[in-house]
C-alpha cells in the first residue's frame, strides 16, 4: 500500500500541500530564528549597559541611550535589576551556561574597553530560583512588567574586577514571541484552506471531463458502438482533446462499417462459387479423387467462415446477456458427445456471467476442439476464480512447448508444424477464442499441466 494517490487530481493535491508545507516551515524557522536573535541581542544589550554603568561610572542613562541609538535595546528599555557585588559570582546547581551570549557580551565589553571582559561569566537560571528575584517578590516590588516569571529565565553576567570582587548584573530575558509563531500557523491554515480549493476547482475542470472521455473510449473498445458524440467541456485544450476523439471515433466507427461490408462481400463472392464447385465435383468418376476435393472445399469454407467471424468479433449486434455457463457448457459438450467425440463436462455449481451466447459456445467449442484433435479428450469445467467466471478445458496431449505458448494465439500459428487436415485447421481457433474472450473484457489462459497435456481457460468478468 502506498500513500502516493494514483490520480492526477489527488497527486497535484498532494504536492502542492507538501511543497506549501515545507515553504512554511521554513519561514517559521526563519522567524524563528530572527525572534531568538532579537532576544538574545536584547539580553547583551541589557547586560552591556548595566556592567558598563558599574564598571566605568557612566551615567546609565548616557549608556542606554547609546546602546539605543546603536540597536543593542528595544524601545521597551532594559528590564534591569541592581548591579551587586560579591567575592564570587552567585552560583546554583541549576544554573545553565550561555557560551552564545557570553561570546557576545565579551565582545561588546571589549570594545567598549572594559577590563576582565575575557574572564566573563554568563549562566541562567529559573526566575523563581534566583534570590533577588524572589527577595523583590516578598518585599512586594515588581518584577518582570507582568512576564510569567513562572516560565521566565533571569540571566547573569559575573565580571571580575581588579580588586578580587565580581561585578554581577542580572535581567530578565524576554518572553518568545509566541503570537508572530501562532500568526504564521493561522496563515499557513488559511494558505492552506484557499490554495487547495482553488486548485481542486482548477483540477476538477480537468480531471472531470478527463473522466469522462476515458469511460466513452473503454465503452467504444468494448462495443464499437458510436454512441452520440460526447460534449465538449472543461478548459480549451481538453475541449480540443475531446473533439479530435470524436472525430477520430467517427472514422474508426466508419471504417469498421466499410470493413463488415466488405467481408459481407467477400463471403458471399468466395462462398457462391464454392458452392457451385460443389456440385460440379459430384461429376468426378474417382470416388477417392472426389472426397479429397470436397474436403478442400470444406476447409476453404471452415477457413473463410473462421476470418469472417474473427473480423466481426466485438460488432456484436445483441448486448450481452447473463448466462448459465455450466448449461452453455453443457450443450456445447452435448454437440461433440453426438459426434462421438471423447468430450466431458464435470459437475460444479452454478456460474452465472453476462456474455454473448453465440461467441462465448463458439470460443469454447474451438477450444474443446483442439482438445479433442491434439489431446484425443476433453475435460471442460465451470467455476469461479478470483472474481472471474472461468471455463476451463484440460486434454491429455503433448501440451505446447514454453517458447511458443505467448505467440500460439496468434492469427495462422499453430500447435504443430504440418498442414495437414487431418490434424488442425489454419490456426484461427486460439486466435478468435482468444478475441471472443477479450470482446468480453475478459482474457484467454493458456498453461500447460505437470503431468501433461494442457489447460485452456476462458476467463470473462463475473
Amino acid at each position: 500500500m502506498t500513500l502516493w494517490p494514483r490520480s492526477l487530481l489527488g497527486q497535484v493535491l498532494l504536492a502542492v500541500a507538501g511543497a506549501l508545507l515545507v515553504a512554511q516551515a521554513i519561514s517559521a524557522a526563519l522567524l524563528y530564528r530572527a525572534s531568538e536573535e532579537r532576544r538574545a541581542q536584547h539580553v547583551v544589550g541589557t547586560l552591556a549597559v548595566q556592567i558598563t554603568a558599574a564598571s566605568t561610572g557612566a551615567p546609565a542613562e548616557r549608556v542606554v541611550r547609546r546602546w539605543r541609538e546603536r540597536g543593542g535595546l528595544g524601545n521597551g528599555g532594559a528590564r534591569r535589576m541592581r548591579v551587586e557585588r560579591g567575592a564570587t559570582p552567585p552560583a546554583l546547581p541549576s544554573d545553565r551556561q550561555e557560551t552564545a551570549i557570553a561570546a557576545a557580551l565579551r565582545e561588546v565589553l571589549a570594545d567598549q574597553g572594559v577590563q576582565g571582559a575575557d574572564r566573563l561569566r554568563v549562566a541562567s537560571r529559573e526566575a523563581l530560583t534566583d534570590p533577588r528575584v524572589l527577595r523583590r517578590l516578598e518585599e512586594g516590588r515588581p518584577v518582570g512588567g507582568g512576564m510569567d516569571l513562572g516560565r521566565a529565565r533571569v540571566v547573569l553576567a559575573s565580571l571580575p574586577l581588579r580588586d578580587g570582587e565580581w561585578l554581577t548584573a542580572r535581567t530578565l530575558a524576554p518572553e518568545r514571541d509566541r503570537r508572530a509563531l501562532q500568526g504564521l500557523a493561522l496563515q499557513t491554515l488559511v494558505l492552506f484552506a484557499v490554495l487547495m480549493l482553488a486548485i481542486w476547482l482548477l483540477l476538477r475542470r480537468i480531471t472531470r471531463p478527463l473522466a469522462a472521455l476515458t469511460g466513452r473510449v473503454e465503452q467504444f473498445a468494448r462495443t464499437q458502438d458510436p454512441a452520440e458524440p460526447l460534449a465538449p467541456q472543461g478548459p480549451d485544450d481538453i475541449r480540443l482533446l475531446i473533439e479530435a476523439h470524436g472525430r477520430m471515433e467517427a472514422r474508426i466507427a466508419a471504417m469498421l462499417d466499410e470493413k463488415d461490408v466488405m467481408l459481407g462481400a467477400i463471403g458471399h463472392d468466395l462462398k457462391t462459387p464454392l458452392a457451385a464447385l460443389r456440385v460440379r465435383i459430384e461429376s468426378v468418376e474417382d470416388e477417392n479423387e472426389r472426397a479429397r476435393m470436397a474436403a478442400g472445399i470444406e476447409d476453404i469454407v471452415r477457413t473463410l467462415d473462421d476470418i469472417l467471424s474473427l473480423a466481426r468479433v466485438g460488432r456484436a449486434s445483441e448486448p450481452p446477456e447473463r448466462t448459465d455457463l455450466a448449461a452453455l457448457a453443457a450443450s456445447v459438450v452435448e454437440e461433440f458427445e453426438d459426434m462421438g467425440e471423447a468430450a466431458t463436462l464435470a459437475e460444479g455449481a452454478r456460474v452465472v456471467a453476462p456474455v454473448q451466447v453465440t461467441w462465448a459456445k463458439r470460443a469454447l467449442r474451438n477450444l474443446v476442439s483442439n482438445a479433442v484433435r491434439y489431446g484425443g479428450s476433453a475435460d471442460v469445467a465451470v467455476l469461479t476464480e478470483g472474481g472471474e467466471a472461468v471455463l476451463r478445458v484440460t486434454d491429455s496431449g503433448p501440451g505446447i512447448p514454453e517458447n511458443r505458448l505467448a505467440t500460439i494465439t496468434e492469427p495462422f500459428v499453430r500447435g504443430e508444424a504440418s498442414r495437414n487436415r487431418e490434424t488442425g485447421g489454419a490456426g484461427l481457433g486460439l486466435t478468435l477464442a482468444r478475441a471472443i474472450a477479450e470482446a468480453h473484457g475478459g482474457r484467454l489462459v493458456l498453461a500447460n499441466r505437470p503431468q501433461g497435456g494442457l489447460i485452456a481457460e476462458l476467463r470473462f468478468p463475473a
